[in-house]
């Protein structure tokens, strides 16, 4: 998979994939969420620690292909230190650059440039977003 053959595995999307900053799970998390997409198979659970409303560390169990794998990386490496609006802010703002062109809202998603191209792999991006979504409502009271 190189560049030229298929440009939606770029080297730096298949470097973040590698490099998979917070791979694994955290030893005492506050809260953990799996989503999954159906129509391929992939699966990742996050796990978040908090403090006073931020998120102080996140990990990840990604069993997914090289684009979820990626996201999560970068995700794993961004959300400390946001809070859920914060995050929910630079979801939007990865959907719309997925969706409609946007800028990338962090270097490192220029990563998924090609990916705009394909609706069907966008899910692949967001999904750590969604189990991300799903732990944070898991910190909330009753």
């Amino acid at each position: 998979m190189s560049e030229v053959g298929d440009p939606l595995y770029s080297k730096a999307l298949l470097r973040l994939a590698a490099d998979a900053t917070g791979a694994g799970r955290l030893p005492a998390p506050q809260a953990s969420a799996t989503a999954a997409n159906p129509a391929c198979g992939d699966r990742v659970t996050v796990d978040i620690a908090l403090a006073d409303g931020r998120v102080t560390s996140l990990a990840h169990d990604t069993h997914a292909c090289i684009l979820t794998q990626a996201s999560a990386a970068i995700l794993a490496g961004a959300a400390p230190g946001m809070n859920r609006a914060e995050l929910a802010v630079l979801e939007s703002n990865i959907a719309a650059m997925l969706k409609a062109g946007a800028a990338p809202p962090l270097p490192a998603y220029t990563a998924f440039a090609a990916a705009a191209a394909l609706p069907a792999r966008h899910v692949c991006v967001l999904l750590p977003f969604q189990a991300l979504r799903q732990a944070l409502e898991n910190t909330e009271p009753g």
